[in-house]
């Protein structure tokens, strides 16, 4: 089995089934397991470390801002109590355009928007911010 490395600007991110192809960056995609410390009694010289909780990051998601406003009101509904969970996928292609990796995230909310730095005499991409809280992630392929 080679091991190639990929280049990392070729993906889709699909939200509720729905493909989305202007992300410009995403990050937040770890898995990190606690570890916890057990000192045995009458042992002075060694402490166990056995895994503890594992838990997983909040998934960013950077896109230049559009017209429409949809993510947006997903926040909004969510500050307002209208929990509105959603599937997202990242799909990473590899340079024939076959699938390479596929992240799955499962009830997936926003916890934070953040909208673009605008500087009048800027020529810099409009890019607005969204922040999901998920139940875990899997990867499918």
């Amino acid at each position: 089995m080679p091991n190639e490395g990929y280049a990392n600007c070729r993906f889709y991110v699909r939200i509720a089934n729905e493909t989305q192809v202007v992300f410009t960056e995403v990050s937040g995609l770890q898995v990190e397991t606690d570890v916890q410390n057990y000192e045995e009694g009458g042992n002075n010289g060694f402490v166990h470390r056995l895994p503890g909780r594992t838990k997983v990051g909040n998934l960013t998601l950077k896109r230049g801002i559009t017209s429409g406003n949809e993510f947006f009101k997903w926040y909004a509904n969510v500050a307002q109590g209208k929990i509105d969970r959603r599937h997202v996928s990242l799909v990473v292609f590899d340079p024939e355009g076959e699938v390479l990796a596929q992240w799955d995230f499962e009830s997936a909310f926003p916890v934070k928007w953040v909208g673009p730095q605008l500087v009048a005499d800027g020529n810099a991409l409009a890019v607005e911010t969204l922040e999901l809280a998920h139940a875990g992630l899997t990867r499918s392929k």
